[in-house]
């Protein structure tokens, strides 16, 4: 059985009727909307949209952080005020 992360479901075809309704519904939730029991696609609000984005760049820095620091032996000292 495949996890669904939303807290609403539909069919494909529900989805197909009104999207919006099904938008309306959910508010500001994830809705997973279904294809023979098995999610097909996720709805998500544009907000919801942006702040998963946001999660991963922020994610991505993290990582590039981490391998820096493992590297912090090897970094060169300067002076802000020279460059």
């Amino acid at each position: 059985m495949e996890a669904i992360y939303a807290d609403f479901s539909v069919s494909m075809s529900e989805f197909k009727k009104n999207p919006a309704q099904v938008l309306r519904t959910a508010g500001e939730k994830p809705v997973a909307v279904l294809n023979h029991n098995r999610p097909a696609f996720y709805m998500v609000t544009p907000k919801l949209f942006e702040a998963l984005v946001e999660e991963l760049a922020d994610r991505d820095l993290l990582e590039i952080a981490r391998r820096r620091l493992a590297r912090k032996d090897s970094a060169i000292e300067v002076d802000i005020d020279e460059i």
